[in-house]
């Protein structure tokens, strides 16, 4: 089985990847007691562990189970061991919580939310050989069919992601004459990146990290606060699934920064990938072009007028061509229509630069695959970094390509399925996240207008490098 983690969690050192038929090992202190012997651990034929007393009694003792939790806070590995990690996250907890609600009463019942990304839906797409929105409306009528209450969109989320993106940078390109580290602000949609530098960099890199979250941790804000108020139920009460072209999203939603001790809920409950959403299909005998649509879900509680729209700037976001829009215009007061990729050293590492009288006054890149980034943080550490803002993704040509998409069946090309898929995300209408009406609407009734967004940021963590036999360099 070859892990579907992006290559940057994979790769941070040779040593600190497991193959499947190792096991994850959770450093644990145990605190002796003076004057008293523990006895004699002893390993069974079929693997399991007793504990032999001094007193001649014998105890089972228990395996210990690895979390997402455990994995993120420790600096070891990331494994493709995924039945031992992902114990949460799968199609198979999203089975549970519907069975359960067809058998509880009203008030035990949770609202179940799906939120599909646009990167999974083209994959989706792609598949079934169908258009992009009539693949959004039978994939709701998939979920809802199964008793899934709302399938919304992350394109909605990501109007947040990209203008607080914009906003963030423009405040740190003013201040980066005082502050050493407020430039290159460097992309965070990516949780396998973000992986990487909290584990291998550490407190070095994330200074220069943006604070804004991701659409999918957006799309957890609004489901769980915003539309649980409106909704008229506590956090808690909702069981939030998201879509997404990627396993390593699934670490991003096990953060503890997601998690509300209050109502003791994450944000995003489960994150299932666009390969799973396939097998479910397969699961219930079913094929997406023979499901009848239905119309399109909002995060306003109606339906969709049936169109579906995308952001323009390529299959990760677009985050690098948004921010480098606006920056010219509130910075320079230059409106740029066009954007001009030049290709460096290879197709996934690629600047922009807006200049004036011979003079530079904007440089970005975007870098995606393990290597692109391996090379810009070597250079950002040597101090030749010349870049103000860098998309960083950790798969190679971003998230249509990511490790959750669903393969290339055996007769065909993955090289032509990837281009069938990023036709297919370019294939509808594109909407500048500033113009939807909605999303001032949001700024005024949820977070009380543009000043006040700490719910739309986080924060990161150095991860200190713990010495155990996982680490050990052979």
């Amino acid at each position: 089985m070859v892990s579907r983690f992006s290559g940057a969690l994979q790769l941070t050192d040779l040593n600190d990847f497991i193959t499947p038929s190792q096991e994850c090992v959770k450093p644990v202190k145990i605190e002796k007691k003076q004057g008293k012997s523990s006895g004699i651990i002893r390993i069974e034929d079929d693997g399991s562990y007793t504990q032999l007393n001094q007193d001649g009694g014998v105890q089972k003792l228990e395996k210990a189970k690895i979390t997402l939790n455990d994995c993120l806070a420790c600096s070891g590995c990331i494994t493709s061991a995924e039945s031992v990690l992902i114990t949460q996250q799968s199609q198979d907890e999203l089975y549970k919580v519907l069975n359960q609600n067809k058998v509880s009463s009203s008030k035990n019942r949770k609202t179940t939310v799906v939120s599909v990304s646009p990167q999974s839906r083209a994959s989706i797409a792609a598949r079934f050989n169908l258009p992009v929105a009539d693949t959004a409306r039978r994939l709701t009528a998939f979920f809802k069919n199964l008793g899934v209450d709302y399938v919304f969109d992350t394109t909605f989320s990501r109007n947040f992601s990209l203008i607080e993106g914009q906003r963030e940078f423009v405040q740190r390109f003013r201040r980066h004459k005082d502050d050493s580290k407020a430039l290159p602000m460097l992309a965070s949609a990516c949780p396998g990146w973000i992986c990487y530098a909290e584990k291998t960099h550490g407190s070095y890199i994330i200074p220069y990290i943006s604070t804004t979250k991701s659409p999918q941790q957006m799309m957890g804000s609004l489901v769980k606060d915003y539309f649980a108020k409106q909704r008229s139920v506590t956090p808690d009460q909702i069981y939030h699934v998201t879509v997404m072209p990627c396993y390593d999203k699934k670490l991003e939603a096990s953060r503890a920064d997601f998690f509300s001790e209050e109502y003791e809920t994450r944000d995003v409950d489960c994150v299932i990938t666009s390969g799973e959403v396939l097998k479910m299909l397969e699961q219930e005998g079913l094929s997406l072009a023979n499901v009848d649509p239905m119309p399109l879900d909002t995060i306003f509680g109606g339906v969709a007028d049936g169109e579906v729209v995308g952001h323009s700037g390529g299959g990760s976001g677009g985050y690098l061509e948004h921010i480098f829009k606006h920056a010219s215009k509130e910075l320079f007061g230059i409106e740029v229509n066009q954007i001009i990729y030049k290709t460096l050293r290879n197709k996934d590492f690629q600047e922009v630069t807006l200049e004036q009288d011979g003079n530079v006054l904007l440089r970005f890149a975007l870098a995606y695959g393990f290597r692109n980034i391996q090379n810009l943080v070597q250079k950002l550490k040597r101090g030749k970094l010349t870049y103000h803002y860098v998309e960083v993704m950790a798969c190679p040509s971003g998230c249509l390509n990511g490790g959750g998409q669903i393969r290339a069946e055996e007769s065909g090309s993955g090289k032509d399925l990837l281009q069938q898929v990023e036709d297919l995300y370019t294939a509808v209408t594109v909407q500048a996240p500033e113009a939807n009406e909605s999303i001032e609407q949001l700024y005024q009734q949820w977070l009380g207008g543009t000043d006040h967004t700490q719910t739309l940021h986080t924060q990161y963590h150095a991860v200190e490098k713990v010495d155990s036999a996982l680490n050990i360099k052979w």
